[in-house]
């Protein structure tokens, strides 16, 4: 059965929470609140690093005991909240972003169901990647079936030049995919350009995707990617007669890749700096987090028809901006 899963802070005590509600002709009455693990919970200032095949994967700090200190290093933990089972991973040598940063994605292999955890480093600020060019991105895996880390080699790793927007990843289809900018010299001035990054989790392989023009040389802030049912898309923000539209572009499944502009969301009055595309239902229709604009609401997650240009409440009270969505299979990986 098809789910969206929501994680958010609750809007009183803070605490993260996660809800699935049934994607289908009941939405979105039919939900459960999901009582997270006990090792979900030792985590500290955790986050989502991938969601894929029925499995979550967060990643935080830890400590040993209620009251014991924040262990150096970081944990990962491999839940299946359909059958409650979790898998711990230590994550060694995470960069404080003082000069490297880390990057850590979450993905299973399409052909051997395998769990993986990709960890990239790389140099954090362009001013050192200009002065340690020859210091190439470190990339490690962790695969579930051996319980260990290696050192992937020769798997094609991005340019010093290319910086991860981490938050903005999207797992689908055995591929792990990233909005990425990359900073080049010309004529003794700096360029950019935005692009996707994908890894293949099969393969172990990198692999650059080109956006259209008018995508590339966009603000990155103003973009974002998204699953919608087996498509990648791309959400470009843009503000219309003082309207905050979303355009969505999709990535046609051709070589090389190439996207097309499906529709346009429009939502009149909303406040530009306060509403997010979060996701989408398997019928197209998007999530949107729009506290500001509907403060009388309780919670800020919704749903908008396209065709009517109606927004409606999902009733969930979190806190704004705290929301996480997601397409969700149960399935019995890690049983």
């Amino acid at each position: 059965m098809q789910y969206l899963l929501a994680r958010y802070n609750d809007s009183v005590d803070f605490p993260e929470k996660y809800v699935l509600i049934a994607d289908d002709h009941t939405f979105p009455q039919k939900r459960v609140s999901l009582n997270t693990h006990l090792l979900v919970n030792t985590l500290k200032y955790s986050r989502i690093i991938g969601c894929s095949h029925g499995l979550l994967c967060l990643y935080g700090g830890y400590q040993e005991g209620h009251d014991g200190p924040l262990s150096g290093s970081g944990r990962a933990v491999i839940w299946n909240p359909c059958i409650r089972k979790t898998v711990t991973v230590d994550v060694p040598n995470v960069a404080d972003c003082s000069i490297y940063e880390t990057v850590l994605s979450f993905g299973v292999c399409r052909k051997t169901n395998d769990s993986k955890i990709l960890k990239i480093t790389h140099i954090n600020r362009w001013g050192h990647r200009k002065s340690l060019t020859c210091i190439p991105c470190h990339v490690e895996v962790f695969t579930l079936s051996t319980r260990a880390w290696r050192h992937l080699y020769g798997s094609n790793p991005p340019r010093n030049s290319i910086e991860f927007d981490y938050y903005n990843m999207v797992v689908l289809d055995g591929m792990i995919n990233w909005l990425a900018i990359d900073r080049i010299t010309v004529d003794g001035g700096l360029q950019s350009y935005n692009l996707i990054i994908s890894f293949d989790m099969t393969s172990e392989e990198f692999r650059e995707v080109n956006l259209p023009d008018s995508l590339a040389h966009q603000s990155l802030c103003d973009l974002s990617i998204c699953k919608l049912r087996e498509s990648l898309v791309v959400l470009e923000r843009d503000v219309e007669a003082n309207n905050l539209v979303f355009h969505v572009w999709i990535m046609e499944d051709v070589v090389p890749k190439s996207f097309t502009k499906l529709y346009a969301i429009d939502l009149p009055d909303a406040d530009v700096s306060a509403v997010y595309v979060m996701g989408f239902r398997k019928t197209g229709e998007p999530i949107i987090d729009s506290a500001s604009r509907y403060p009388e609401w309780t919670g800020s997650l919704a749903v908008y028809q396209p065709y009517s240009k109606t927004i409606s409440s999902l009733g969930i009270d979190g806190d704004d901006f705290s929301y996480f969505v997601y397409s969700y299979m149960e399935t019995l990986l890690l049983l």
